[in-house]
């Protein structure tokens, strides 16, 4: 029999890690495609390919740069909190987490190549996707996942068929 305390902290974290996996996995698929498309527009294509021919230190700016542009948005989440509004404070938080996963994993996409010749870079982006793949595997193989995968996977199935059915005739 398992422990209270870790019997409560599964019912507490699985979801919660279950709900990130999601997500992250969703959202950033999502994003990949907005920005993959942005990307050809010349004006955007054009700065991708000026970055991908600067050295390693200033591609790591331009890396880590979207976290520091982000924080106007931060501080304008704290404003409509401390005036009571908490819906704007909310879009605020959402919309700039959004918008700065959205250019990080671009930039990451262009800049890769680039900062994996930086020792240190290359070792802790290896370390990172080593663990984020075992949680993933981990939360993947939680029979609560595999039951709302099946039952997401019945879903589209069943649109898929109701579309498809719609467009045959």
């Amino acid at each position: 029999m398992k422990h209270p305390l870790k019997r409560a902290l599964e019912l507490l974290l699985v979801p919660l890690a279950a709900a990130i996996v999601f997500f992250e996995q969703v959202l950033i698929r999502m994003l990949n495609v907005l920005t993959a498309a942005l990307a050809r527009w010349s004006p955007i294509a054009a700065i991708e390919a000026w970055l991908k021919k600067q050295p390693p230190g200033i591609a790591l700016c331009a890396f880590v740069m979207p976290s520091i542009l982000i924080l106007p948005i931060k501080f304008s989440a704290i404003f409509f909190a401390a005036h009571h509004r908490f819906f704007l404070a909310i879009a605020a938080v959402v919309i700039g987490k959004m918008l700065a996963t959205a250019i990080v994993a671009r930039l990451y996409v262009v800049l890769k190549p680039t900062l994996m010749t930086i020792p240190w870079f290359a070792r802790v982006d290896t370390w990172f996707f080593y663990w984020r793949d075992q949680a993933y595997a981990f939360v993947r193989s939680l029979p609560a996942w595999q039951r709302a995968r099946a039952a997401i996977d019945r879903v589209r199935l069943r649109l898929l068929e109701l579309v498809s059915a719609l467009f045959a005739r």
